[in-house]
């Protein structure tokens, strides 16, 4: 049987559980895929042939009613280049750590293994996860499937180009700022951020900048990305955040259907202007909601121009906590990071810590009549490689401004989830992002395929 590249996790799952293909054939056909198109996306740091090879040959030694309770039983799928993996390489996209290996696999690398996925390989990212585009230090440029030239997002770009590519299906990527959402917003795909606490970070990460950090999925289906969520979620004893379990797994809430909702959304930023097709799409996607018999309200709440002052002090703060051997081999602009986190003292980042929580309950609070949020995922569509910052003095002011919708829900540990919003006139992807309230994945993922039904995405593939 020849598999289509595009073929959703769920539906491929069900084709290998039925032996209508073998989980041989899942790797050795995605991998084929990669070997191919991989060179002109940058979307791979280390492809892992052998461990695909060797995963799928465990499961097929797996019987019929054991694998059908692994939620990826014969699922192709990547970990970003900034989770701990301790047979393989684990770069942060730095040169100081080209050939580094991890001194054990952190959970959630377990936790996929073991969920019956096929593991290709580890997906590039800028250094340290700094960028909100994938360039810069050791990896290649992840490319945009849409438009090599312009950007596939960051900090997660290889998984988000690599999904929208077929690659595979699905890809686990981390967002301490939007590095989910920002490219799965470029891409055209669909990425989740889960709520603080959601899933663990043992034992690469505590608190992982005070909070800020999380894990999460990207895939091309709503179904997808819950099917691989349930598959990562979970906290460990000791974890400084816990969310409260789901009721049932987060895949059921694709098929249920919302009461009338009550929804605000945001359309502005004092952070930077959003353009005009964005703003269209935002506003063709609340008609859609509104015909669905939802109650779409505007709100004059920026909770990015309430927080930046705050998340740039954590991040920063944090990046000079980096074990760095050789600052000169640091891309740049990481270097200018590290060393101005360095001269942020203990206090002030304390102050910026209690600050961001204090603001961040003023914003949790005025959401709390509205069911979820709807905003814009970017103030504008992918930028072209090499273009942001376009100013080295100016770099903070111009990526907050990109990112202002999405770093605030880092902030108040929000769940939220960017989805494919059409395209604007150069063919590039648009977003809309769906906030949920604390804890509230499941609310978000069913809002989410219900508009998926309304517009939907699936059969919409890049010229690559």
């Amino acid at each position: 049987m020849t598999l289509n590249p595009y073929i959703e996790a769920y539906q491929l799952r069900e084709l290998v559980l039925k032996k209508e293909v073998r989980p041989r054939e899942v790797a050795e056909f995605f991998l084929a895929r990669v070997e191919q198109l991989n060179p002109r996306l940058g979307a791979f740091m280390t492809v892992t042939p052998d461990r695909a090879l060797a995963d799928a040959s465990r499961l097929e030694k797996i019987n019929a009613s054991d694998a059908a309770m692994l939620p990826l039983f014969g699922v192709a799928y990547s970990l970003k280049d900034l989770l701990w993996t301790r047979d393989i390489r684990t770069t942060f996209g730095s040169k100081n750590y080209e050939n580094w290996h991890a001194p054990a696999d952190a959970e959630l690398a377990v936790r996929l293994a073991n969920s019956g996925g096929i593991l290709l390989g580890k997906t590039t990212t800028p250094e340290f996860g700094l960028r909100p585009t994938t360039e810069g230090g050791l990896c290649p440029p992840a490319r945009n499937p849409w438009n090599l030239e312009h950007t596939a997002g960051g900090s997660s770009g290889g998984s988000a180009s690599a999904v929208a590519s077929g690659l595979h299906p699905v890809a686990q990527g981390s967002d301490g700022g939007g590095s989910i959402r920002i490219p799965s917003a470029c891409c055209g795909v669909v990425g989740i951020k889960p709520s603080r606490g959601r899933i663990t970070r043992a034992p690469q990460e505590g608190e992982a900048w005070s909070g800020l950090s999380t894990t999460g999925p990207i895939a091309r289906t709503v179904r997808d990305a819950a099917l691989m969520l349930d598959a990562m979620a979970g906290m460990l004893p000791g974890d400084p955040y816990a969310a409260r379990p789901p009721s049932r797994p987060f895949v059921e809430e694709v098929s249920a259907h919302p009461k009338k909702l009550r929804l605000a959304v945001i359309n502005h930023s004092a952070l930077g202007p959003v353009d005009a097709e964005t703003l269209g799409a935002l506003e063709s996607a609340c008609g859609v909601f509104r015909e669905m018999g939802h109650r779409v309200e505007p709100l004059t709440l920026d909770p990015g121009a309430q927080l930046a002052q705050y998340a740039r002090v954590i991040v920063t703060a944090s990046a000079s906590a980096l074990n760095i051997a050789n600052p000169d081999l640091l891309d740049p602009m990481v270097r200018g990071s590290y060393e101005l986190g360095a001269k942020i003292s203990a206090a002030d980042y304390i102050r910026a810590v209690t600050a961001m929580h204090n603001t961040s309950r003023e914003i949790v609070h005025a959401l709390m009549p509205y069911d979820a949020l709807l905003a814009p995922t970017l103030t504008r569509p992918a930028v072209r490689l090499g273009a942001l910052p376009s100013n080295p003095a100016t770099a903070a002011d111009e990526i907050y401004g990109w990112i202002a919708f999405t770093f605030p829900f880092n902030s108040t540990g929000q769940p939220a989830i960017s989805l494919p919003n059409g395209f604007n006139k150069a063919g590039l992807p648009l977003a809309i992002q769906l906030v949920g309230r604390p804890g509230d994945e499941a609310g978000i993922i069913a809002l989410a395929a219900e508009f998926e039904r309304a517009r939907p995405w699936r059969d919409k593939h890049p010229p690559i």
